[in-house]
């Protein structure tokens, strides 16, 4: 029998966590609960992606496209405290400047933000805006929803088969180093009903795209520094909601 009670406080952990929503102080926030709410990560992700919706629908008719797409991105980036961003950032540095795994895990925990984090998050962000104006006025809408949600499935699928690359972290201090079969079974089913919002080739070549992306970030991971770090799984959440975009954008 399902526990509802433990499920809705593993969920408004989830949302604490990734989101600066604020959540009842009653919560009871413990490394097991934060460990356990690492399901709804995807759908915190669809959380994110409505209210970057939301936001593209109320500025449309205001402003031109490129206004809304922006505004949107905005938004996100307030809603979430460009957690994931900052993961992007951070690895940019950290692959980039060290030139062995303690050296990248030093840089990766400076909270200071190097050449190769600038460069990076600054392309990353001017990516997303170009590919997201591209698309259809029909399609922007699936695009953020999805974005948002499949691509923290992405990068949470890596606590189910990757080792953690370090005892602590600053940033994920108390993230889930494992996901249970279980777990990754009830975040995929989450999100999965999103297919249903674009065409069948499109989604048969993000699924593609996102799985060569899973496997050839995890081994890059896995080599340079022997598993992910916090910061890792937002650079891969980061690509991968990029990813889609720019696959929705060409098929």
């Amino acid at each position: 029998m399902i526990d509802w009670r433990r499920q809705r406080t593993l969920a408004l952990i989830a949302v604490s966590f990734l989101t600066r929503i604020p959540i009842p102080r009653s919560v009871e926030f413990s490394t097991a609960n934060l460990n356990a709410a690492a399901r709804y990560f995807p759908t915190v992700g669809l959380l994110v992606g409505a209210f970057a919706a939301a936001i593209y629908t109320l500025t449309i008719s205001l402003w031109p496209v490129a206004i809304a797409v922006l505004l949107s991105m905005v938004a996100t980036i307030v809603l979430t405290g460009a957690f994931h961003e900052d993961g992007w950032a951070d690895s940019c540095d950290g692959f980039g400047g060290g030139a062995n795994r303690e050296r990248i895990l030093a840089i990766m925990k400076d909270s200071r933000i190097g050449t190769y984090g600038a460069l990076g998050l600054g392309l990353m962000l001017a990516l997303k805006f170009a590919a997201l104006q591209q698309l259809s006025s029909t399609l922007i809408l699936p695009a953020l929803l999805i974005g948002h949600a499949w691509s923290r499935l992405l990068a949470t699928s890596y606590l189910f088969d990757l080792p953690y690359a370090r005892a602590t972290d600053s940033k994920v201090a108390d993230v889930a180093t494992q996901l249970s079969m279980n777990s990754l079974r009830i975040a995929v089913l989450s999100v999965l009903p999103l297919i249903f919002l674009i065409s069948l080739t499109q989604a048969i070549w993000i699924i593609a795209v996102l799985l060569v992306w899973r496997w050839s970030f995890g081994r890059y991971c896995q080599h340079r520094i022997g598993g992910y770090t916090g910061d890792c799984l937002g650079a891969a959440q980061q690509v991968a909601e990029v990813l889609i975009y720019l696959v929705l954008a060409a098929v």
